[in-house]
């Protein structure tokens, strides 16, 4: 079964969503055709807590501060064209989601926007909406593409392999040169039918990859499908050893997933680190102290973790006003209270959990990747803006400036591409369903305790020797019971989540040096310098 758009997009957070709007406006004779494996909005920006990070006042802030912070919580890895792009242009992308409904949080007093503090920045300059900005800006969006005609979504698609020339017959290696995409294979989960979805132009906004650790904030959905179907449609791949691990998750002996997010701005409010005898200990590891930027504060609570042989520490905020903190804060003070935990009168337990990848697809200041026509935008990405360490905030600016830059170049190239028709169907010949789902939920447990046990916030050469290893009979166990059995989500899910934590650990075999969010304890110091690492 085949179905032609002009534009297909491969995800529906913020990235996909602000791309799809800004095309479908501007050019409503084009088919744009968005495709999520669940259902819409379900996706990491909807669990950012945080805030959008812009220059907005201008009399205390501006570009140069927040390039600067921007480049020092990078570590010397930052892309300085891209860091001065998306700061200078955030603040335009940020006024256009106002404009379509998007609300944050303002002062009673001045009616001027109530903006925050994070880790690693000089200034006040977080827009937010209480602790639900992530869900408040998934709303205004949706809304805003429901309105447009042109718009079509998918829900519960699940894109297994991206469409290029090897699907022709041609033998496709990571060398060969001006490999185009023709769409991708997608898999409609309610009948079980793949459908060869054909485009015009492609982009992939899938976002992170957070569920290849044990304890992470990212969503059960957030299992890096778009860096694995680039990577192996030969696509460049970039810095994927420089995962970050959010400070403060919620610790809860229970277990759940994902782990409950306890947000940066907490600390930006006055909330203070401490061990698990109560006492302060960030001054030992930087002079900001509880705001340092996140590398160097999930380092120092793992280090203080490790030392005690606790399963957490606290945050305390015992000492802030009652009345603000929950206006500010009403999702975290609940989730706390629904556990027992006072925050205004108990210390909140908590433990570090991978929340972002800095590393991603290799794109260029239009979102353009390797492959043509074949566009990336949001977390899935690598564009330079990171560099070794995200700086808090920075992510959906990111998200916004790129699918504004890559909603301009599509205006320009969409009228130079064909459909091609000539794609063959989906071959399931030889397949059958699968017997046992324990092969599929084991390995799963098996990849989660690898990465988290080898490749976490500290690592060494022998430890991602060892996930190396381990990973390889993962990979080979993995493609055999692909290639014998019946497509389904749970099945290329494990295979991406596989290919991801391949990703990951090779690029920390190849980086010799710690720096930013790679720390190693056979190079503790930066000394042999070595560029991005590419794969």
């Amino acid at each position: 079964m085949k179905k032609t758009t002009d534009v297909l997009i491969l995800g529906s957070g913020i990235a996909g969503l602000t791309l799809a709007i800004k095309t479908a406006e501007a050019r409503p004779d084009l088919k744009i055709s968005i495709v999520t494996k669940v259902e819409q909005g379900e996706s990491n920006t909807k669990y950012a807590q945080g805030g959008v990070a812009a220059v907005w006042n201008h009399e205390a802030d501006d570009f140069g501060k927040h390039i600067a912070d921007t480049l020092d919580a990078g570590d010397g890895l930052c892309t300085e064209e891209v860091v001065k792009i998306v700061v200078e242009e955030g603040p335009t992308r940020v006024r256009e989601i106002i404009d379509w409904g998007t609300r944050f949080d303002k002062s009673k007093e001045t009616k001027d926007y109530n903006l925050g503090m994070e880790g690693g920045h000089s200034e006040y300059r977080i827009l937010h909406y209480k602790d639900l900005t992530g869900w408040e800006i998934q709303r205004a969006l949706m809304e805003k593409a429901k309105s447009l005609d042109n718009i079509d979504l998918y829900e519960h698609y699940f894109a297994i392999n991206l469409l290029t020339p090897h699907n022709l017959g041609f033998n496709i290696t990571r060398v060969t040169p001006n490999i185009d995409c023709y769409g991708a294979y997608i898999l409609n989960k309610e009948d079980g039918d793949i459908i060869t979805f054909l485009s015009k132009i492609t982009v992939v906004a899938t976002g992170g990859a957070g569920q290849i650790y044990r304890n992470t904030t990212n969503p059960v959905i957030a299992t890096g499908d778009g860096i694995a179907m680039v990577y192996r449609a030969n696509g460049r791949v970039e810095s994927m050893e420089f995962v970050q691990f959010h400070p403060t998750a919620l610790y809860n002996p229970a277990g759940e997933n994902p782990d409950f997010l306890v947000s940066e701005a907490v600390r930006g409010y006055g909330a203070i680190l401490r061990d698990i005898d109560g006492k302060e200990f960030m001054e030992r590891y930087d002079p900001r102290k509880s705001l340092a930027p996140r590398d160097i504060v999930a380092r120092a609570i793992d280090n203080e973790m490790k030392k005690s042989g606790a399963e957490h520490l606290y945050l305390d905020c015992t000492h802030l006003d009652k009345e603000g903190f929950y206006a500010h804060f009403p999702t975290i003070y609940d989730k706390c209270i629904s556990l027992g935990i006072d925050p205004m009168k108990d210390y909140i337990p908590v433990t570090p959990a991978c929340h972002y990848m800095c590393g991603g697809i290799k794109v260029d200041t239009k979102g353009r990747t390797t492959i043509n026509r074949l566009y990336a935008c949001g977390e899935c990405t690598y564009t330079g803006l990171h560099g070794a360490n995200r700086l808090a905030s920075n992510s959906l600016l990111e998200a916004m400036v790129y699918a504004h830059r890559i909603h301009e170049d599509i205006l320009n190239e969409v009228e130079n591409f064909d459909i091609k028709h000539e794609i063959p169907d989906w071959d399931a010949t030889g397949t059958m369903q699968p017997k046992e789902m324990v092969l599929i939920t084991q390995s799963m447990k098996e990849l989660k305790e690898i990465m988290s046990s080898y490749v976490g916030i500290v690592r060494s050469n022998v430890r991602i020797k060892r996930a190396l290893d381990r990973l390889k009979l993962l990979f080979d166990e993995t493609e055999d019971l692909y290639r014998s059995t019946t497509i389904s989500p749970q099945l290329c899910e494990l295979r991406n989540l596989i290919s991801i934590g391949y990703l990951v650990t090779k690029s920390a075999s190849m980086r010799r040096e710690s720096r930013g969010l790679h720390f190693t304890t056979d190079y503790p110091e930066n000394l042999n310098f070595i560029d991005v690492t590419i794969l």
